[in-house]
């Protein structure tokens, strides 16, 4: 039996996703609930599992293709029989499979997140009908071989996904050489071709030239991060504020932290004892830590610490949840782990989802300060830009001393100049001697 894998909705009601890369080729043989592919949506890059046990017929969507959830992206060829003892119908008709949805009465199943299996549901396939179940059956067909792509009403090679490409970008599919397996056109041929179109090339004969653009398509990850920003920047007032602070003692003890038995596996960094700082901030200041919705302001007695994170796909800003509850060596282990998850594009959209406030190290790329954009739901953001040695009066006298700058943007509805001058004075007080934050935690 031929079962076709649609693209699930892994979460929040997202409507698509972009198949990134494949774990599995056709002829490969799959177990249920192993990884086949991963996918990239709006809020992560996310391992799907397989729901069904049997061998790979096609991958039906190539990588680099963004396809809506509901969308058959794998076909698995299974040893399912059918329920009622009817005459089988041949694999293949025409050259199309026949799809699962047309066969016996066998249990669908829903594909979930990695880690959580697979759920049964109710809803059961449609029995064939009369026709279809009496119709002859031919003799042994046998199956042809999944090609890369196949001729269509136009008489070229192509996949469904290409076509839809170069009509979107107005390329005749006749006029392209295709460089793919059998002669097919790939996505990167029509892409080439809408390149040349654009700068009014001529088509390459022989070796290719560099081309004068590069376009980039928005999306999943990018896309997302866009429009939440668009409408944080445009929706909640921002006001920053600016703190040089002398951290010589904090980079004192960050020394010493490294030097402890509950440090010895686990990276300690001045963001550790930043991060410390502002829980520390919150609970003296908790109207920092909200939401402002047009009809309240909800007060959020919890930290779920947000980390921005630059990724290769685009920022992202995994949280540590109940961040507010953790000991120091716990928030070291939590903030190790999601910066490389998030860097690795492993965070799931629950990581991605529920912060209350957040610090974005601007410092990692050499950058004394910038203004942060609210995270969408927040009300305040903490930028911590790059420590160096500065000259610096101490007891009257000038030393050289390590010195940063912390920004502090917030939203002006719920966040007035006092209180979010207050949060960022506090911060800025227990990295200038972190024995404050024993004092005050």
């Amino acid at each position: 039996m031929l079962r076709e894998f649609k693209l699930p909705d892994v979460g929040e009601g997202l409507t698509e996703a972009e198949i990134v890369k494949w774990h599995v080729a056709p002829g490969d043989t799959v177990t249920v609930n192993q990884t086949i592919v991963e996918i990239e949506t709006a809020k992560a890059v996310v391992e799907l599992p397989c729901p069904f046990e049997g061998k790979v017929a096609e991958l039906l969507v190539a990588e680099g293709q963004t396809v809506e959830v509901g969308t058959p992206i794998i076909s698995v060829r299974t040893g399912d029989a059918p329920a009622a003892p009817e005459p089988a119908a041949p694999a293949e008709q025409n050259g199309q499979a026949v799809k699962a949805e047309q066969d016996g009465t066998a249990e669908k199943r829903e594909p979930v997140l990695v880690g959580y299996g697979v759920k049964p549901g109710a809803t059961r396939r449609r029995r064939r009908s009369t026709a279809a179940a009496t119709a002859p059956t031919p003799a042994a067909p046998t199956p042809a071989a999944p090609a890369p792509s196949r001729p269509g009403r136009s008489g070229v090679l192509a996949k469904p996904p290409v076509r839809k490409l170069a009509k979107d970008l107005g390329i005749d599919l006749s006029t392209l050489t295709g460089t793919g397996p059998h002669g097919s056109i790939t996505r990167a041929d029509v892409e080439a071709a809408a390149a040349r179109l654009r700068t009014g090339q001529a088509a390459p004969a022989g070796a290719g030239h560099p081309e004068r653009e590069e376009r980039i398509p928005v999306r999943g990850v990018r896309k997302a991060t866009a429009q939440a920003m668009v409408a944080s920047a445009f929706t909640a007032p921002h006001v920053t504020e600016f703190l040089q602070v002398d951290v010589t003692e904090t980079m004192a003890a960050v020394e010493r932290l490294r030097r402890l038995p509950e440090f010895a596996e686990v990276r300690v960094s001045p963001l550790l004892l930043v991060a410390k700082a502002l829980i520390t901030a919150v609970k003296r200041h908790p109207m920092i830590n909200s939401t402002w919705t047009d009809e309240e302001i909800i007060v959020k007695h919890y930290v779920n610490l947000g980390i921005a994170a630059a990724t290769e796909r685009g920022l992202i800003v995994p949280n540590i949840k109940d961040a507010d509850r953790l000991s120091l060596p716990e928030l070291a282990r939590e903030l190790n782990r999601l910066v490389e998850r998030a860097r690795a594009g492993r965070c799931t959209p629950a990581e991605l989802t529920g912060g209350t406030i957040t610090i974005t190290n601007v410092g990692v790329f050499g950058v004394d300060a910038g203004t942060p954009i609210l995270n969408p739901g927040e009300v305040a953001i903490l930028a911590l830009g790059q420590i160096r040695d500065m000259p610096w009066v101490v007891d009257g006298q000038l030393a050289v001393r390590k010195v940063t700058t912390l920004a502090l943007s917030f939203d002006h509805r719920v966040v007035d100049g006092e209180l979010g001058s207050k949060v960022l004075r506090d911060v800025g007080a227990m990295l200038e001697d972190p024995i404050r934050m024993l004092a005050w935690g």
